[in-house]
């Protein structure tokens, strides 16, 4: 299967960063970013580069791909997204290194936005005890090399739910870091409230689960809703067909 076939283009190009529940100090580092790159020709004049590795990582379901699709639109970029872990590597080992290398030209090329969803595969993959070792450190090391030949105006993006298990020499690469965790009750709470405001008031009864990600909260809430509208229409017909 030729590489660019593993490459997922999001259709959720309307998803906005302030529609995201981030915590302040990701929401503060993700502004500064859009603004070096908003800025990026002023920076280049005076020698500076711009933070161009971002990492996100953290608990699942709390934002990471739409955080990436969502800066990408807010820059005007194409976004790349390439999961590390579905397939790429394991299926063509023998080419892993020119297939990530493709990738990243295509990147550059197109001053795009590659996204790079579970990035600790590498890590993880590295560490196995295997005749393919000696190829998967070579992958690492092509990757670092990729990662630091990066032109100033392609924006690399990882994502990982385990960035314990990422090499050292590849964490060191990414010049931003940011941490997702699981929601307070009051975050979700908040959360609850924009996902019910535009729906009648009939409709939006339901027991609020917590201690859960943003996502599991998004899909609770979506779920009660469509079946209080379902029994809402049910017990209509029956009343007419009564």
């Amino acid at each position: 299967m030729p590489i660019f076939d593993f490459i997922i283009h999001p259709k959720q190009n309307d998803i906005e960063l302030k529609d995201i529940q981030l915590s302040e100090d990701n929401s503060r580092q993700l502004r500064q970013l859009l603004r070096e790159f908003k800025h990026i020709e002023t920076l280049q004049d005076y020698g500076l580069p711009v933070d161009n590795k971002l990492l996100l990582f953290g608990h699942t379901g709390c934002g990471k791909t739409t955080t990436a699709i969502a800066i990408a639109r807010e820059l005007d970029k194409k976004v790349l997204t390439l999961n590390l872990g579905g397939g790429i590597i394991d299926s063509r080992l023998g080419q892993s290194s020119k297939n990530i290398t493709e990738v990243f030209k295509k990147a550059s090329r197109e001053k795009a936005v590659l996204f790079l969803d579970e990035f600790d595969y590498i890590g993880r993959s590295r560490d196995y005890e295997s005749k393919d070792s000696a190829e998967m450190k070579r992958l690492v090391n092509t990757v670092i090399q990729l990662i630091d030949q990066l032109p100033n105006d392609t924006l690399l993006i990882g994502a990982t739910n385990h960035s314990e298990a990422i090499d050292i020499a590849l964490l060191r690469r990414f010049q931003l870091r940011l941490k997702y965790e699981k929601p307070t009750d009051k975050l979700l709470d908040r959360y609850y409230d924009s996902l019910i405001d535009s729906f009648p008031e009939a409709y939006v009864s339901f027991e609020r689960l917590y201690d859960i990600s943003y996502a599991e909260a998004k899909d609770l809430a979506y779920r009660a809703i469509k079946n209080n509208i379902i029994e809402a229409k049910e017990s209509e017909l029956t009343l007419e067909h009564g």
